[in-house]
């Protein structure tokens, strides 16, 4: 649906509903978007803070970039002030070499490492930590550069939970054992060579199709595993496929290292395409879908680009080297990105900066967390630095202002950190994982 309309459908049902069925009519309205695989995610701005209180205290983060792929959760009900010594440690566990992030659904926690020729996923209970299963299977590191081991996250949706390793082993399996529903391998299926850094971007749900780019953009059955349709061969990127909606029509937002596309999801034709080269071709950002505006933004010098998608071609609204993302995604909150500039070998030259999403003026930066990563929280930036600084800020363009700062892990932390049920989820490349209690 589109915002305008919506918030013109909140304000005439303002009008003439009496005040329990407005409320009922809002949270309703509010559910659209909810579900990525059919409409728009929801930006964190007017519509989500008018459902917000409706939303339960605690929420899931089942996916990379949490419940809607942008990065934001509604949770509420957390602590946003620490003790001087950090928020209290409720487990940690070693899961070997990697970089992918932590989902967490139905209780579970689910990640994924390496470790002597071997990648391992996990299921953790969330609470407590107790290793419920693990999946064990054959698989090089891929240390080009870095420490190597998996990057994409895990993906759950309903019963199943979607993996992808580095060399492209695509694995459907049963959420509650573990075990092998099926299985793809990447690089037969789409007859591509496996990219410099590993297959990295993790799988995105869409109906009844799980959908990924593997230097083709390729979607299968969820299910079964069954392919339903596959594009030409691209370099391939290092992010995930943004879904989102345009009237009734599912689209898909992918960057590689050629362009950023707009494909249908039916049938993976593609609608729109935008040159977008980046150095070394190490396009690793996921684009962000706000209305009819597309925004993407990768490093080594390229910087940001918002563009607008009209009559199924991109017009640019600006593009700027205010805001060069390396790795990690920059996050939308209430008209304003927020997010890493500079790349991580200058990290001690990184910003973390507030840009305006309209405009692309930047608000402010702030340096000391090097090549880090974010979430927003209930309207709360929650970073963490690449040398493992966690800290806790309003979502604000007046400033970064930490309400809560610990360090909380040691060596290179150059993955996204997850916030669900009241405990912070964060790891490092070594493979130590830690779950931090801030619940009230």
């Amino acid at each position: 649906m589109n915002l305008e309309k919506l918030f013109g459908a909140v304000s005439a049902m303002r009008r003439r509903l009496h005040p329990v069925a407005l409320f009922a009519a809002i949270v309703a309205l509010g559910l659209i978007g909810c579900d990525a695989a059919a409409e728009n995610p929801l930006p964190d701005g007017r519509v989500a803070n008018l459902v917000k209180e409706a939303k339960p205290v605690a929420a899931d983060w089942p996916r990379y970039l949490g419940p809607q792929g942008t990065g934001v959760s509604h949770e509420t009900g957390w602590a946003t002030e620490w003790p001087e010594d950090g928020p209290k440690e409720l487990w940690s566990a070693k899961i070997g070499t990697g970089f992918c992030s932590i989902a967490i659904a139905g209780g579970r926690a689910f990640t994924m490492g390496h470790a002597d020729g071997d990648d391992t996923v996990f299921a953790f209970d969330a609470a407590s930590g107790k290793e419920i299963w693990t999946h064990t299977y054959g698989c090089k590191l891929v240390d080009n550069l870095h420490e190597g081991g998996p990057a994409a996250t895990p993906t759950v949706d309903g019963d199943r939970v979607y993996t992808c390793s580095k060399e492209g082993q695509l694995f459907a399996l049963d959420a509650a054992s573990g075990d092998v529903v099926w299985k793809a391998e990447l690089q037969t299926l789409l007859d591509v060579k496996m990219p410099t850094w590993g297959f990295s971007g993790s799988p995105t749900i869409v109906g009844d199709m799980l959908v990924i780019d593997g230097g083709r953009v390729v979607a299968l059955n969820k299910a079964t595993g069954e392919l339903i349709w596959k594009t030409e061969a691209f370099k391939p990127g290092y992010g995930s496929v943004t879904p989102f909606a345009r009237g009734d029509e599912t689209l898909l937002a992918v960057l590689n290292n050629e362009f950023l596309l707009v494909l249908r999801a039916k049938d993976g034709s593609e609608v729109a395409r935008q040159e977008w080269i980046t150095s070394f071709d190490t396009s690793a950002g996921t684009p962000f879908v706000l209305g009819d505006t597309i925004f993407v933004s990768t490093g080594y010098g390229k910087g940001s680009g918002l563009f607008r998608l009209v009559d199924d071609k991109f017009e640019l609204v600006y593009q700027n080297k205010s805001l060069r993302n390396h790795m990690n995604n920059s996050i939308f909150h209430d008209g304003h990105l927020y997010g890493f500039d500079g790349q991580s070998n200058q990290s001690r030259n990184c910003n973390l900066v507030c840009m305006d999403y309209q405009t692309g003026e930047v608000r402010w930066k702030e340096r000391g967390l090097g090549c880090g990563s974010l979430i927003v929280v209930d309207g709360k930036i929650v970073c963490l630095g690449d040398k493992g600084t966690l800290a806790v800020a309003p979502a604000t363009p007046d400033g970064f202002n930490p309400t809560a700062k610990a360090e909380v892990l040691s060596g290179k932390c150059w993955t996204t950190p997850a916030l669900s049920h009241g405990r912070i989820y964060c790891r490092n490349a070594e493979g130590d994982l830690v779950c931090l209690d801030v619940s009230k």
